[in-house]
């Protein structure tokens, strides 16, 4: 009797993980295709991006419900109650991040015919590094490796630096050319979002921990 409870458990807590992922493969789209849509000044797409961001948020309460109905139907034992508290921050940081992909869409429609500047290139850079730290701390997740977690949450620092460079340049732009300010503050809207998206991922790094090791590590 005692097996096969364990073994619904095993299968419905799979189902909620590759929910996870999914979600997860929401976001990084999400983060794309609003990037895109900046690069291309394409509103089209920018719109797709506010609309999916309620599928985003769907994933979220749907995860919700299932962990929740695990705690309460299966007793989890102290170790996947731990992964399941974990899960329940990682997908509101998840949920989170697509509200900054859609903000960098919604900034992309109030653009218009607003032409790019040189210090874009540093933001779309902000966006690689802020993909890769959601993707890998997901592979994280998966493979239970909280000093995986941590060397992503390190990466921060590299967004946090290329954030000072685009706001400090286009603080510079502005003093300089009045009629560059509309622009350049689009652009601060933006690369603002990608620096807090980092910011969440690193969140999700500090569960992964919690979840391994039992201890609530805050990294800086």
């Amino acid at each position: 009797m005692l097996h096969g409870i364990r073994s619904t458990f095993d299968h419905e807590f799979n189902a909620v993980r590759t929910k996870l992922v999914e979600m997860s493969q929401l976001v990084d789209t999400a983060i794309d295709q609003s990037m895109r849509a900046l690069l291309e000044r394409d509103c089209k797409l920018a719109r797709a991006v506010i609309s999916g961001d309620n599928e985003i948020n769907k994933f979220r309460f749907q995860i919700e419900e299932d962990c929740l109905a695990l705690i309460a139907t299966q007793q989890p034992a102290a170790t996947d109650l731990r992964e399941i508290i974990a899960i329940l921050y990682m997908i509101v940081e998840m949920e989170r991040i697509g509200d900054y992909a859609a903000g960098i869409a919604k900034t992309v429609i109030l653009m218009k015919e607003e032409p790019l500047l040189k210090t874009f290139k540093k933001i779309f850079k902000m966006a690689e590094i802020s993909r890769k730290m959601l993707t890998d701390s997901i592979q994280a997740y998966l493979k239970r490796d909280p000093e995986w977690a941590q060397e992503i949450a390190a990466r921060d620092n590299k967004i946090d630096a290329l954030y000072k460079v685009v706001f400090q340049r286009l603080i510079k732009i502005m003093a300089k050319e009045q009629d560059m300010i509309t622009r350049c503050t689009y652009l601060m809207w933006c690369a603002h979002n990608l620096e807090r998206i980092a910011d969440r991922v690193i969140n999700i790094s500090e569960q992964i921990t919690f979840m391994t090791t039992g201890t609530m590590k805050e990294f800086e």
